[in-house]
């Protein structure tokens, strides 16, 4: 695609009706309740300035966040911005595998802000499960080998290490009794 052709999805944001958008169940990104109050009270005085990052399921008829979890919160927890709004919030469409849209994520989270190392694990986890190799992680999560292996070895699982190739620290020595 020549980049004449392309148009960023923040050029194409469409309203969605807010029962039709779904969180991901990946995203490894917390708010402290501070910070939640402060968002509150940023759309609350300025409205919502940035759209709701989405893929789309056609079997689901779901809008499913990529980015954008805690602003759906607040339209979620707040009736007079649920009311304000009519329900809607303003979403752009992204195209892309799961492991793309989870790499997303994690980059738009990346770029903000800390993560749950716990959630942050499974996402390796998960990745590894579907296929995904270390230099992919790396790459698309901007993640270091080093960060990677501490990552798998918090979840504990022994597959996730499949890939790793270890060095010969020490040879058993044959004892000879004398």
């Amino acid at each position: 695609m020549s980049t004449k052709e392309y148009k960023s999805p923040a050029y194409q944001v469409i309203p969605v009706p807010i029962e039709k958008i779904a969180a991901n169940d990946y995203n490894p990104n917390a708010v402290a309740p501070p910070e939640m109050r402060l968002l509150y009270d940023s759309i609350k005085e300025d409205g919502y300035t940035m759209p709701i990052v989405c893929y789309y399921s056609k079997e689901q008829d779901q809008y499913i966040i990529v980015d954008g979890f805690h602003r759906y919160r607040i339209m979620k927890e707040h009736k007079d911005i649920y009311e304000r709004e009519h329900g809607m919030l303003p979403v752009t469409v992204i195209e892309k595998s799961l492991s793309n849209r989870m790499a997303s994520t994690i980059r738009h989270n990346r770029a903000r802000g800390t993560h749950d190392v716990d959630l942050m694990s499974n996402i390796v986890k998960e990745l590894h499960e579907i296929g995904r190799s270390d230099a992919w992680i790396a790459k698309h999560l901007g993640m270091s080998k080093d960060e990677i292996l501490r990552l798998k070895q918090i979840t504990g699982l022994a597959a996730l290490f499949r890939d790793v190739k270890f060095g010969q620290a020490w040879k058993p020595v044959e004892w000879s009794e004398e």
